[in-house]
C-alpha cells in the first residue's frame, strides 16, 4: 500500500502537471471503484483544478467550488500520467481523469477490487473521511508521546493505526522499528521517555529519507515504480536475508496478509518473537533463539 513518501511524490508530481488545468473528462472503467452516486461523476467535467494534498493515504484533488476527488489506492492501486487521448485498456486500468496535457489513469493488480474514488461536495466532506491520526513531522513531542501511549497496543499495530498516526503502513513501520531498534511487540505504555523520543525521532528521520529517496528516484519524472518492497531497505520483505546492521537473517511474523520483518539481535536482544502459524505448528519445539532456529533448521534438512 502506498504510505506517506510514496503519497507525497504522487501528490508533488500530480500538482506541476494538473494545478490550474481543467479536468476535461473523468472516465470510470470500473463499477467497483466509485463509492458516491452524489454529486455524480460527470459534475467533475470542466472543473478546474485548485489544490491536491493528502488526507492519511488518500490523496484528495480538489476542484472549482470546493467540488473534490479523493482516491484511497489501498494495497494494489497505482497512478500513471500518460499523453492526451490514451485509451483505458485491460481489466487492471480503472479510470482515466483527462486533461489537456495529459491523462491520469488509475489502475489495480490483481483480481480484487480495493482501490476508491468518492466525489465529494465539499472540504468538510473531504475533512470528515481523515481518521485523525497526527502528522508526526507537524506534530509536538508531548502530541506524539501522548498519542503513542494512548492506548496500550504493540509498537506495530500503533504504528500502523490510522486513528493514530498518519501516513504510516506495514512497510516503513517495520523499517522505522529497525531505525530504532525495538520490538514489533514492546506494548506503547511500557515505553520509557527515552524510548518515546528514539522511536519519534526514527519515525521522522525514516519518513524524511525515503521521502527524498524517491524524488531523486523520480527525478521530476511521473513516480511509476511505486512499491512496497525495495532493496534498498534494511528488513521489510528481506526475510532470510542478512540484517545491513549485523549480519543476521531478517526474521517474519505472518498473520493474515500482512507480513512483519525485524533482526532478531538488533531489535529483540536475539529472541524470535512467535508467528502465530508455525508456533501453533511446532508448539514446544518452537525455537527462542537464531541459534535453535538454525538447529531446528539441520534437524529438518538430516530428515
Amino acid at each position: 500500500m502506498p504510505e506517506l513518501p510514496d503519497i507525497t511524490v504522487y501528490i508533488e508530481a500530480m500538482r506541476d502537471r494538473m494545478i490550474g488545468q481543467p479536468l476535461v473528462h473523468a472516465r470510470i472503467a470500473s463499477p467497483f471503484l466509485l463509492r458516491t452516486a452524489v454529486p455524480p461523476i460527470a459534475s467533475v467535467n470542466g472543473k478546474t483544478v485548485r489544490d491536491i494534498y493528502r488526507v492519511g493515504k488518500r490523496i484528495a484533488i480538489e476542484l472549482d467550488d470546493e467540488l473534490t476527488l479523493v482516491m484511497h489506492l489501498m494495497i494494489a492501486g497505482r497512478l500513471h500520467w500518460r499523453p492526451p487521448s490514451t485509451r483505458l485498456v485491460g481489466k487492471n486500468s480503472l479510470a482515466a481523469f483527462d486533461f489537456e496535457n495529459g491523462v491520469l489513469v488509475l489502475t489495480e493488480a490483481g483480481t480484487k477490487r480495493r482501490a476508491s474514488l468518492h466525489v465529494l461536495a465539499d472540504c468538510a466532506s473531504v475533512r470528515a473521511m481523515d481518521s485523525g491520526g497526527i502528522d508526526i513531522a507537524a506534530s509536538s513531542r508531548d502530541e506524539f508521546a501522548k498519542t503513542v501511549q494512548s492506548e496500550n497496543h504493540t509498537l506495530k499495530r500503533a504504528l500502523t493505526d490510522p486513528r493514530l498516526f498518519s501516513g504510516i503502513g506495514n512497510s516503513y513501520s517495520d523499517e522505522i522499528l529497525f531505525a530504532a531498534q525495538m520490538a514489533p511487540t514492546t506494548l506503547t505504555q511500557r515505553l520509557s521517555d527515552d524510548e518515546i523520543d528514539k522511536l519519534r525521532d526514527a519515525v521522522i528521520a525514516t519518513m524524511d529519507e525515503w521521502t527524498e529517496r524517491l524524488r531523486a528516484e523520480t527525478n521530476g519524472k511521473f513516480p511509476e515504480n511505486v512499491t512496497a518492497f525495495r532493496k534498498e531497505m534494511a528488513v521489510h520483505g528481506r526475510y532470510n536475508l542478512p540484517c545491513p546492521r549485523c549480519g543476521a537473517p531478517v526474521q517474519r511474523i505472518r498473520y493474515a496478509d500482512n507480513e512483519t520483518n525485524y533482526c532478531a539481535p538488533c531489535q529483540t536482544g536475539g529472541k524470535l518473537l512467535s508467528d502465530r502459524a508455525l508456533a501453533r505448528l511446532l508448539g514446544s519445539d518452537w525455537p527462542k533463539t537464531l541459534d535453535g532456529l538454525e538447529l531446528l533448521a539441520k534437524k529438518h534438512r538430516a530428515e
